[in-house]
């Protein structure tokens, strides 16, 4: 198996606060590993350790077998969460103008924009300045100037943050050419659980800066276990700790836990336990305002690791 980077007992602390502990990960070549974790959870600070941005108190960061200190600063792309763009050049003077940094070929850059601006869909905006592009078209641009140089690790932070659908989608098949056509290794932080799911191969999920697990979205939401989850909004929110007491008594549910203001309750064939649910809910004094039922997701599996949903 061959590694792109492997990232061995890393380790970050600011005085007594242990932002990332002992920190173990192999990332494939040729494979899109999902990073996931709480806000706080210290993956912003090992993504900035990973990449050479950021020295570790302690541990090591190979690229391709090479300590980072010893790599090209071409070898890695960096996409970041806040837009970093030239706001008076056009799109294709802002690739032009990246790639000439990088010192990539005239010939070879010429064509590598044109084929970005096809790929990421801002051909007919390639002579229009950035300050009059949409969000959408601004994150595209963005990501096209992070792979002008052909990177062979491409870090994404957040790459869909505020995106509408359509851009989404263009986004998303960019990303999996990436690994499929180009054959690039490709780490993608985000807060989207249907993202992570649909174009992560692997995903790692961190939280107070440790490693909880590391599996494919297949095996993650296998973990959990099979079954549905019902999903209840109590018309009192402060009963929701009561009723989760209650809940935890009956043998036929898996879990119940409260998030983000709701009760969640995991059992399988949900629907024929919904009477022994409502007898519980009348039993504490108070009724359902909303109620739904669905099949469980890596969302589920987020939640139940760090005990939280992921933007809280």
């Amino acid at each position: 198996m061959e590694y792109s980077m492997e990232v061995k007992n890393l380790r970050k602390n600011y005085g007594d606060f242990v932002a990332v502990k002992d920190l173990n990960l192999k990332i494939r070549k040729g494979e899109v590993f999902g990073f996931l974790g709480p806000n706080g959870a210290g993956k912003t600070t090992s993504i900035r350790m990973m990449v050479g941005l950021l020295k570790p108190t302690s541990g090591e960061i190979l690229i391709n077998g090479a300590k980072i200190d010893d790599v090209e600063r071409g070898k890695i792309g960096i996409c970041p969460q806040e837009l970093v763009l030239w706001e008076n050049l056009t799109c294709r003077e802002s690739l032009k103008l990246m790639g000439d940094m990088y010192e990539v070929p005239k010939d070879a850059l010429k064509q590598r924009i044109n084929n970005l601006l096809k790929d990421l869909f801002l051909e007919e905006k390639a002579n229009t300045t950035v300050s009059n592009l949409s969000g959408g078209m601004k994150r595209r641009l963005n990501l096209a100037m992070a792979v002008i140089h052909e990177p062979e690790v491409v870090v994404l932070d957040e790459p869909s943050e505020g995106l509408d659908p359509q851009s989404r989608r263009v986004l998303w098949n960019y990303i999996k050419s990436l690994r499929d056509d180009e054959g690039k290794t490709v780490i993608l932080t985000t807060h989207l659980m249907d993202e992570a799911d649909s174009l992560s191969d692997r995903i790692a999920i961190i939280d107070h800066g440790e490693l909880l697990r590391l599996d494919t979205p297949e095996n993650l939401k296998k973990e959990i276990g099979e079954g549905d989850v019902v999903e209840m909004v109590l018309s009192d929110p402060e009963k929701n700790r009561k009723l989760v007491d209650e809940l935890e008594k009956l043998d036929e549910i898996i879990a119940v836990l409260e998030v983000d203001g709701q009760v969640n309750i995991r059992a399988m064939n949900a629907v024929a336990k919904l009477p022994r649910i409502m007898e519980s809910v009348e039993g504490i004094g108070v009724r359902i305002a909303d109620l739904s039922v669905r099949q469980n997701t890596l969302e589920d599996v987020f939640i139940e690791l760090t005990g939280t949903g992921l933007r809280e």
